[in-house]
């Protein structure tokens, strides 16, 4: 024979549906802190992706120039530009590389992170109008007088 199982009762349960709210609520206080802080490191990697790319661009140009200038002369100065320019440019390429691998990441991030607080949101807003609408006081009826 199996065993009944016992009834809940409905302190317990208050106490479970209150728990589980305030959960709710510090989940939802949770994801925005998340959301906030992702939002902010993707904003700076964004800043940096643009600004290596912006130096890349003015480094191949440098590096154009400087290829030419040597292609006419073959001196140490010109060989040494050339060396440098492209020393500068590899390590830049290096840096912008890791940068985008960083923000594509982030950004990921940061996308699950506004769906999970949307739905986190959308769920704390339902559960408040349902609890505003349960704790409406009970309105009294009126009692109609005998002629």
């Amino acid at each position: 024979m199996a065993k009944a199982k016992p009834v809940v009762k409905a302190t317990v349960l208050d106490k479970s549906i209150t728990a589980s709210t305030d959960s709710l609520t510090k989940a939802c206080s949770d994801a925005a802190i998340a959301v906030t802080t992702k939002a902010d490191e993707a904003k700076k990697l964004l800043a940096e992706v643009k600004r290596h790319t912006k130096k890349k661009a003015t480094l191949t140009k440098r590096n154009k120039t400087a290829t030419a200038k040597l292609k006419k002369d073959a001196n140490a100065l010109n060989k040494k530009a050339m060396a440098a320019v492209t020393k500068e440019l590899k390590s830049t390429k290096t840096t912008l590389d890791k940068a985008r691998a960083s923000k594509t990441a982030v950004s990921t991030e940061l996308a699950a992170l506004k769906a999970a607080s949307k739905r986190l949101t959308a769920y704390t807003k339902a559960i408040a109008a349902v609890d505003k609408v349960l704790n409406k006081p009970v309105k009294k009826k009126r009692v109609k007088k005998k002629a």
